[in-house]
């Protein structure tokens, strides 16, 4: 399997881009979107001089329980920057969201419960809820990581989208709000 087939196995449709939206940051976008890959994993990521974005980290069943993902968030935190990621909330019926959620909680990972993330999927048009998960050397506040959340966004999720798609994302400030009201509370507290 390629690093594409990979990644849209395992990932759900609402939250994949397409493989041309991904070519097309490798290429256009190199500065900042990279991708790492090898024989049990895909990790593509986004570095900016403030943080690092992680879009997608698969590891291979065969792989996990080996640590090789969290030798690769190890190797981005050596970077000393803040990294931000976004999950599904959990799904009981997909022990995978769980042990995802699980995993990033023992990589010492935060949970932005103040943060609204709202998208329509272009894929499937319905609204999507998503939760932002955040790691930091230094004490980073939550309206901080929304705005280096709203930043990738910009750059990465809606570049070149009408192109691509033939539509377009809603803009970041519709998608990502600070709303301090919200019920969810740390989805990582009882894991």
């Amino acid at each position: 399997m390629n690093w594409y087939e990979k990644l849209s196995q395992y990932f759900p449709i609402e939250e994949m881009k397409s493989k041309k939206h991904i070519e097309t940051l490798l290429q256009e976008r190199s500065d900042i979107y990279h991708k790492n890959e090898g024989p049990h994993h895909v990790l593509m990521y986004v570095e900016t001089d403030q943080f690092i974005f992680i879009d997608y980290l698969f590891v291979s069943k065969d792989a996990r329980g080996q640590g090789l993902g969290g030798k690769l968030i190890d190797e981005l935190k050596q970077h000393n920057k803040p990294i931000i990621l976004e999950v599904e909330p959990v799904d009981y019926k997909d022990s995978d969201s769980a042990k995802r959620l699980h995993f990033y909680k023992r990589a010492d990972f935060k949970h932005a419960q103040t943060i609204g993330y709202n998208r329509r999927s272009l894929a499937t048009n319905e609204i999507n809820q998503m939760e932002i998960l955040y790691w930091s050397p230094t004490s980073e506040t939550e309206e901080s990581i929304l705005n280096k959340m709203k930043k990738t966004y910009e750059l990465i999720h809606t570049y070149k989208d009408k192109e691509i798609y033939g539509a377009s994302y809603q803009p970041a400030d519709q998608v990502l709000k600070i709303d301090k009201n919200r019920k969810d509370g740390d989805i990582l507290a009882d894991l």
